[in-house]
Parts: C-alpha cells; sequence; structure tokens
C-alpha cells in the first residue's frame, strides 16, 4: 500500500490515486464533524461560525457570508477571496483545488465537484479516482441550481444562469446558461 502522502499527492497533480485509503477517509471523517458543529450552529452566531468555516477551508478572505449548511470534502483544498457569498447548501467536493475569486456571489443549491472515476465498473469499484480542479474568477455571480464540474475555468465577471450545468471553461465577461452551458452573451 501507498503511503498516503502519497496518494495525496496524487490526488492533487490530478493522478488516479486510492481514494479510500484509511487516511483519506479518516480526513472526510474530520471535516465532517467540523461541519456538522457549523451547521447545527444559531445562524446569530456570526463569530464562531465564521471561526468553524475559516478552520475548515485552506484559505478566505476577510470578508463573507455563507449561509448554512454548506459541505465539503477536505476544507483545506479551498481558496475564497474576499467578499463573498454563499447562499444555502451550498457543496464543494474538493478533491482538486477549488479557487474562488473576490466578489463572488452564489446562488442556493450550487454544487462544485472535482472528483473524477472511472466508466468502467470494475475499475470504479476499486475505490481509484482523480480530480481535475476548479477556478472562478473575481466578480462572477453563480446562479440557483448551478451545478460546475471538474476541471472548469469560469473567467471573471461572468454571470451563471440558474439550473446550468457548466461541463467547459467560459470565458471572462459573459453570460452563461443552460444544460451544457453556453455563452449567451458577452458582458
Amino acid at each position: 500500500m501507498k503511503t498516503f502522502e502519497e496518494e495525496w499527492a496524487k490526488m492533487l497533480r490530478g493522478e488516479v490515486y486510492d481514494a479510500v485509503h484509511p487516511e483519506f477517509i479518516r480526513r472526510l471523517e474530520e471535516t465532517r464533524q467540523k461541519l456538522w458543529r457549523f451547521n447545527s450552529m444559531s445562524p446569530g452566531a456570526t463569530a464562531e461560525l465564521k471561526a468553524i468555516f475559516r478552520d475548515v477551508v485552506g484559505k478566505c478572505g476577510e470578508r463573507f457570508h455563507i449561509n448554512q449548511p454548506f459541505r465539503c470534502d477536505y476544507g483545506c483544498n479551498i481558496s475564497i477571496g474576499e467578499d463573498f457569498f454563499a447562499n444555502f447548501n451550498l457543496t464543494i467536493l474538493d478533491e482538486a483545488p477549488v479557487t474562488i475569486g473576490s466578489h463572488v456571489f452564489i446562488g442556493p443549491n450550487v454544487s462544485i465537484y472535482t472528483a473524477c472515476h472511472p466508466l468502467e465498473p470494475d475499475a470504479r469499484n476499486t475505490g481509484v479516482e482523480w480530480a481535475e480542479p476548479v477556478t472562478v474568477g473575481d466578480n462572477v455571480w453563480i446562479g440557483g441550481g448551478v451545478t460546475i464540474l471538474p476541471g472548469v475555468t469560469i473567467g471573471s465577471n461572468c454571470v451563471i444562469g440558474a439550473g446550468s450545468v457548466v461541463t467547459k471553461d467560459v470565458p471572462a465577461n459573459c453570460v452563461a446558461a443552460g444544460n451544457p452551458a453556453r455563452v449567451i452573451r458577452h458582458i
């Protein structure tokens, strides 16, 4: 069995890794314990909520607001800029880095995925996977119910229409919507 450090490094490089290594499971459980505390707290406990959120994510600007509940896998692979707002039910599967810029507004029920699994069932059943990073630029508004798939970059100054499934990169300064999302106009 490869060491956890070797498997973690492979995960972050986007290589196939052993996602069922016991240390991955332990770290997922540790993050879920923190998230359980975060999601169970009174919404009025602003200072405590911010402290727990900062403890979960890798990097976060000074000014942010995130409505409960929030879910992620490890948290440490998430980087968020200044003036961030996320509405209810944000889910980020952060096996690869998820980088979110400043002045980003996220609607309710948004999911950001980095984890990828083999198409072939025998390979999938072994517990191997790989991950591809997601990047969201500055000044982006992501509408409610959006799903962002692994490997996607959304450029700065974009709007992603509600209910969209973003499967490919979205260039800066445009509105994209649909399933799959496509650019519908430049701004």
